[in-house]
């Protein structure tokens, strides 16, 4: 027969007491904001600076994770690579412009009538070009996704950044010019 005296089974005691529900509460508190102390406020602006830094080091390069809606996806990154691959009238419009504008201030109608002649030429020749870029890109992205597949916008797209001078352009660039895309 078992001893009622002795227990089988060990002392379950915590070895501390209850704390009560103030102190629980007070243990719980933490500050909504983060780390308000002056310390961790450059810990966090420095940490965002970084996580800055590498976003816009991976959108330069046209990684997809990094880039905005408008850049996503395959058939964007087609667009940017076959315009990018080709010299298009769009990449002149800056620069002949502000050589019209200098143009037209001097005081000789000959050279202003000659300003207004070469910037309705060029937008002319601008406006040719775009139309060839949708239709020619429009064909290569059929080619390679089919007529049903293809995104919304593409066109517009790939024309809007062919109106962009080839270092402004964003994301960068990733093909040199010349090369075959598409």
């Amino acid at each position: 027969m078992s001893d009622p005296t002795k227990d089988s089974t060990p002392a379950t005691g915590k070895g501390h007491a209850t704390p009560s529900r103030k102190e629980r509460e007070a243990a719980q508190k933490r500050p909504l904001v983060g780390d308000r102390t002056k310390e961790g406020k450059i810990a966090a602006r420095a940490e965002l600076a970084k996580k800055r830094a590498q976003a816009r080091a991976g959108m330069m390069s046209g990684e997809d994770r990094y880039l905005g809606p408008r850049d996503k996806g395959p058939q964007k990154r087609f667009a940017r690579d076959w315009v990018d691959s080709r010299f298009s009238g769009g990449e002149l419009l800056l620069p002949v412009a502000f050589g019209a504008v200098i143009l037209s201030s001097i005081e000789n109608a000959a050279v202003q009538i000659a300003s207004i002649i070469l910037m309705w030429g060029l937008m002319i020749f601008i406006v040719f070009n775009s139309w060839m870029i949708g239709r020619k890109l429009s064909q290569a992205a059929k080619e390679r996704w089919g007529e049903d597949n293809l995104e919304r916008g593409l066109k517009s797209y790939a024309v809007m950044r062919s109106l962009q001078m080839r270092p402004m352009r964003l994301p960068k660039p990733q093909v040199k010019r010349g090369n075959k895309i598409g």
